[in-house]
């Protein structure tokens, strides 16, 4: 999921560590969501929402759909802003590479969303539908149910979701890490080497 250039959504700036929008972001959206909402309504319909997400990303028609059905919690047709500002979070979470501390720090909300069918547990095919959300990719998949399934039920629930959170944020950390190594070791300047005797 990408954001199309050029769209109000560049700039918003998403807090690299909660994940969310500040104050005076958070009320810039408040007014575009009221300018969307052509209806009064204080929501968007299935069109509405629609023509909103085909403009700002590069999603599809049925990704696009599944995202409404996932987000219309109520079952009322409507996506309200609360909805909306989740929405807007994690696409600006994609574009910051921040999926997974997203997740991380928004883990009961993710669960929720990702529970399809809401029976309280995540199953492989819930998961794979919606792995565009989080930048997931198919092949992690079968590896995350291996590792973290410990009830065996081909199913995660919240305590064995919430622990691939806690891996997945412990990963992206060493790698930070290791990247910040390597960074210095190659700003480090050649005067660092021990003089050789002539």
């Amino acid at each position: 999921m990408k954001l199309r250039p050029k769209c109000f959504l560049h700039f918003l700036c998403l807090d690299k560590i909660y994940c969310l929008l500040s104050v005076r972001n958070a009320r810039a959206l408040a007014f575009y969501f009221h300018i969307l909402d052509v209806h009064r309504k204080n929501a968007l319909n299935d069109l509405q929402f629609y023509h909103f997400l085909h403009h700002v990303t590069d999603l599809r028609k049925e990704e696009i759909m599944l995202v409404f059905d996932l987000l219309d919690w109520d079952g009322k047709g409507e996506v309200g802003f609360d909805e909306f500002y989740m929405l807007v979070c994690i696409i600006m979470s994609h574009e910051n590479h921040l999926e997974k501390q997203f997740m991380y720090r928004h883990s009961h909300n993710v669960f929720e969303l990702l529970d399809i069918d809401g029976g309280h547990t995540i199953g492989l095919a819930e998961f794979n539908a919606t792995r565009f959300l989080f930048n997931i990719k198919e092949e992690d998949l079968s590896r995350i149910f291996k590792d973290f399934d410990i009830s065996g039920d081909e199913q995660l629930n919240y305590k064995e979701f919430k622990m691939f959170t806690i891996f997945c944020i412990d990963r992206q950390q060493r790698k930070q890490r290791e990247k910040l190594k390597k960074q210095e070791l190659a700003d480090k300047p050649a005067t660092d080497l021990p003089a050789t005797l002539v």
